[in-house]
């Protein structure tokens, strides 16, 4: 059976933790995987190595950084359909919504291309006597990025391109669902040339969360997810003064209006709801955008 690591430093990294999790295949309900769940030393050592390789990338200009992101759309582009059917094979999606899903997300690497022109800052002159002011873009630090198990491309490329294109380097932890596809990415951004320790991955669950909150070298957090669990992350964020944004939620708003077509309102309402309805169930259901087994 596939046996899931962690990818920390630019290779496949064991960790020490004994637990692991399983990854299913939502076509047929029968166990894929095996996936590695992080522990808190784990997870400081991605950050050990995210933190010392901070120091060379941020000095990078944007241009070089630029170019890496370029070689990453492009190896994404070439590799579209195994990372489609790796997120159909492991979340469920048909073909189509998972090919839209990861195009969705390769445009935020498409708009980090253009980090060189975004970094700019301003200046004004004589704002007051003799006061002039300017603005600069700068790096912070160590990031790290926690997303759910329904969009496995999109949802970590809306976090780790931006953010290791400004000169941040990146722990990534992915849902323990379906973790592949972020392996796999991770793979192409190596490929593409980013030097190793800049983006890391750990697979895990609450401990490993934990781990990523309390850790004082991360410096920035980003999350997608249930209200509940962005209202823990966000609290527990600043408790430890981390700059953080926390997604909870996430349901589509629909407003009927009097001359609309009443089905077509209808379908799209209970398509937006169905994520709501799956959480409920208590058994298979099959839907275009999930196709998951609740278990």
């Amino acid at each position: 059976m596939k046996n899931i690591e962690h990818f920390v430093d630019g290779k496949l990294f064991k960790g020490e933790s004994k637990r692991v999790g399983k990854v299913f295949n939502p076509a047929t309900g029968e166990q894929s995987a095996e996936v590695k769940l992080a522990t808190a030393k784990d997870v400081n050592e991605a950050v050990k190595n995210a933190k010392k390789a901070f120091e060379n990338w941020a000095n990078k200009p944007p241009l070089q950084r630029a170019r890496v992101m370029f070689k990453f759309k492009e190896l994404i582009e070439k590799n579209s359909d195994e990372l489609t059917k790796i997120i159909v094979a492991e979340h469920g999606k048909v073909y189509e919504d998972a090919r839209g899903s990861l195009t969705r997300g390769l445009e935020v690497v498409e708009f980090a291309c253009g980090i060189p022109q975004m970094l700019k800052g301003e200046f004004t002159e004589n704002v007051g006597s003799n006061v002039d002011s300017w603005s600069i873009r700068q790096p912070l630090g160590v990031c790290a990025g926690i997303t759910p198990f329904n969009f496995p491309a999109m949802v970590p490329m809306w976090m780790f391109p931006m953010a290791i294109a400004c000169g941040n380097t990146f722990v990534l932890k992915p849902s323990e669902k379906d973790p592949s596809c972020s392996m796999r990415l991770a793979e192409l951004l190596k490929e593409a040339g980013l030097p190793d320790g800049v983006f890391n991955i750990v697979n895990g669950d609450k401990e490993a969360v934990d781990a990523l909150i309390n850790n004082k070298d991360i410096v920035a957090m980003s999350f997608v997810g249930s209200t509940p669990i962005a209202k823990y992350i966000y609290e527990n964020c600043a408790k430890n003064e981390k700059r953080v944004q926390a997604l909870g939620g996430a349901k589509n708003h629909c407003v009927v209006m009097p001359d609309c077509d009443l089905d077509q309102a209808v379908n799209g309402l209970m398509g937006g709801s169905i994520w709501v309805s799956w959480r409920k169930m208590h058994g298979p259901i099959s839907c275009s955008c999930c196709r998951r087994y609740r278990r």
